[in-house]
């Protein structure tokens, strides 16, 4: 394709060189772009591109989309824009075809529920006999072929190949979290979405986007991508998303005012039952993952696909057999008490797993939980004080640190508990603390493993390790059980 096809759309500031070079290729990473190649130069937080032009070069390529003054050899062809991010989402959508237009394409935004209500989506789909692609913080999905993923939205090139390889795959439709991140930095423009659905929003990201007005209006953005919007109208900034939505808007929500909505809700312990009453259809539906939160992602998941004209018997057909990994998931120990694994890493979602297990424990509950290094500050006092004030013992230890003293980090979360007169202890290896909740547990106690959810890592200052909370539950119990042999 020519590089004068490529750009058709941009904004373009200024040109030097041959627009009718032939590209071959899009790289944002200099080691990747080679001869045939064009090098989007990407001014990053930690990294500016334009600094890996000379390495480009000496790879082959000569041709070069900027947004500051470069030099480069007589023979290379610059193309300058006001902003590399977003022409990046451009070309990558040009050069693939615009794949997004050739499938129904889902984004599903908000601070929690994005994970559990995608994978809620896929299985009513695919009960429905369509082939589906998924795209989020656990993995990315064609059908069953499981893909590794390493963020909740891919970079847009690589979200554009990732449609593309969908599309050549025959899925029908296409169901992805759009991180606020995602929409802040162009990963997602281009996308053409028929449905965007809005969660629930709450404190969080704060590190990234410094105020929560711009974490507000970063959500808002894809409600001016997509056809139709399905909105949870309860939480209190729903009706701001409302209000700024460019798009045909439907409302969810546990509220007479909501076109979808939930009542007659029963709660079990592994569970939630409620009817469904909606401008399409109304019935009973079961969700075998428990809370008020599975109302909700509930709520979204059928309102999307009543949109995209399921009928309601495959809606509840695929809610029933729904699981997702690291949610309410319970371990198969075969004890006298219960370990819970939950992703909760934010104050609102520790706040509604414990309150959900709380609200069914017929012991005590347990809560291992850590905060992650070089992320929003203020949430850690927030989450001691409130894993004080509903768990019956704490065991604070560490989460993902990064570049952050894993002990200062305790010390933070410390600040909030010790407000509640809650009962708890500090052991910053996190296996060790895990160990101390097995060693001490009671018979019908409910241990929460909280903040790591499906992730099998943890990220240290010089290195990430494997840390699968599945096996380390395991081998504890079997280090635990042969030494009571």
């Amino acid at each position: 394709m020519k590089l004068k096809d490529l750009v058709k759309g941009l904004n373009v500031l200024e040109v030097e060189g041959d627009m009718d070079v032939e590209i071959k290729d899009i790289a944002y990473d200099s080691r990747k772009a080679k001869a045939g190649s064009l090098f989007v130069c990407i001014e990053g937080f930690k990294v500016d591109g334009h600094k890996f032009i000379p390495q480009a070069i000496e790879n082959g390529t000569r041709a070069f989309l900027v947004q500051k003054d470069v030099d480069v050899p007589d023979d290379a062809t610059v193309v300058r824009v006001k902003d590399t991010r977003y022409a990046l989402a451009s070309v990558a959508d040009i050069f693939f075809g615009h794949p997004s237009s050739k499938f129904n394409l889902v984004g599903i935004t908000g601070t929690k529920g994005k994970t559990t209500t995608t994978y809620m989506i896929k299985s009513i789909l695919e009960a429905f006999g369509q082939k589906v692609g998924l795209v989020g913080t656990i993995a990315n999905m064609i059908g069953h072929e499981v893909l590794p993923t390493d963020r909740t939205t891919p970079e847009s090139y690589d979200l554009q190949e990732l449609f593309s390889e969908m599309v050549q795959k025959n899925v029908n439709s296409v169901v992805m979290e759009v991180s606020s991140h995602a929409l802040e930095l162009h990963r997602v423009s281009c996308c053409e979405y028929e449905i965007g659905v809005f969660t629930n929003l709450s404190r969080d990201h704060l590190d990234f986007h410094k105020t929560f007005e711009n974490y507000l209006n970063a959500k808002i953005k894809l409600f001016g991508m997509c056809k139709k919007g399905l909105i949870n109208i309860d939480n209190e900034f729903g009706p701001k998303v409302v209000d700024s939505a460019r798009c045909e808007v439907y409302t969810m929500g546990i509220d007479n005012k909501a076109d979808l909505r939930a009542v007659d809700i029963v709660h079990h312990p592994d569970s939630v039952d409620f009817t469904v009453v909606s401008p399409w259809f109304t019935g009973d539906v079961r969700v075998n993952i428990p809370g008020k939160f599975s109302v909700y992602n509930a709520l979204a998941a059928i309102g999307t696909c009543a949109l995209m004209g399921v009928p309601f018997e495959y809606i509840k057909k695929g809610l029933e057999k729904v699981t997702v990994p690291g949610r309410a998931e319970v371990l198969d120990i075969k004890k006298d008490y219960t370990v819970m694994i939950d992703y909760a890493h934010s104050p609102d979602s520790l706040e509604n797993i414990l309150t959900t297990v709380k609200a069914y424990a017929p012991g005590r509950v347990v809560c291992v939980f850590g905060c992650g290094g070089d992320r929003d500050k203020t949430k850690r006092p927030i989450m001691g004080r409130i894993s004080g004030q509903l768990a019956d013992f704490t065991i604070i230890t560490s989460d993902n640190p990064r570049t952050e003293d894993p002990d200062a980090i305790i010390r933070d979360i410390e600040e909030g508990i010790k407000q509640t007169g809650g009962l708890y202890t500090t052991i910053t290896d996190r296996r060790e603390a895990i160990k101390y909740a097995l060693m001490n547990a009671k018979p019908k106690d409910i241990i929460l493993l909280a903040g790591k959810g499906h992730e099998t890592y943890i990220i240290l200052k010089d290195k990430t390790i494997h840390f699968d909370e599945r096996e380390v539950v395991r081998d504890i119990l079997k280090e635990l059980d042969s030494g009571n042999n």
